[in-house]
């Protein structure tokens, strides 16, 4: 069993910037990947980034790609969402969420991934 916690969340100004921190435990050689999703009030989840466990591959759904950065730090079984250049309509539920297992394809769809963590509240005012 894999569990994720998410923090780093707020409530900031358009243009400013945050880090968000997903926390992983359990056994680190089934995360595949972990990724970042976003879920707005009346909207589905939605793909944000990705980002490999042991390779150095990274995904960005095209809007937020050149204003956020996805890393990781194995050691500290940690993965990183940094945001830049926030807009309001970055203002959503933040998610980030394991990939257990070698699946066929990026890791950019809900059904890729098996762990969720339970959300970090993001808030970005005009």
């Amino acid at each position: 069993q894999v569990q994720l916690v998410e923090s780093g969340g707020g409530l900031v100004q358009a243009g400013d910037s945050l880090r968000l921190s997903c926390v992983a435990s359990g056994r680190t050689f089934s995360y595949n990947a972990m990724g970042w999703f976003r879920q707005a009030p009346g909207n589905e989840r939605e793909f944000v980034a990705a980002i490999s466990w042991r390779g150095d591959s990274t995904y960005y759904a095209d809007t937020v790609k050149g204003r956020f950065t996805v890393s990781r730090d194995n050691a500290k079984n940690t993965v990183y969402l940094q945001m830049n250049k926030l807009k309001t309509e970055d203002t959503a539920v933040y998610y980030c969420a394991v990939r257990a297992t070698v699946r066929l394809g990026a890791p950019t769809g809900i059904a890729q991934y098996d762990y969720w963590g339970q959300g970090t509240q993001v808030t970005v005012s005009s």
